[in-house]
């Protein structure tokens, strides 16, 4: 795939965008707003993707060790 074809093909990706939101209706100061917002909600969302399915899966991955018997065993009840 060559350089110009890529270019095109992400032109009308962008068209297609601004076909969808309806943002080619807007001024160029609401679309930098709409932008503007919409980019800081992808980035928060994605922030938090990022911090908290970790833990999720951490903890789902502990619960599930525990389930299936590979516990930890408590140090009152190994004394003889």
């Amino acid at each position: 795939m060559d350089i110009k074809s890529m270019k095109n093909y992400v032109y009308w990706l962008y068209c297609q965008f601004e076909l969808i939101t309806c943002s080619y209706l807007m001024e160029p100061w609401e679309k930098l707003l709409f932008y503007t917002f919409n980019i800081t909600m992808l980035v928060m969302v994605l922030y938090t993707a990022y911090i908290f399915v970790s833990v999720h899966i951490s903890t789902a991955f502990q619960f599930f060790l525990h389930l299936f018997g590979n516990q930890h065993e408590n140090t009152v009840s190994v004394v003889k």
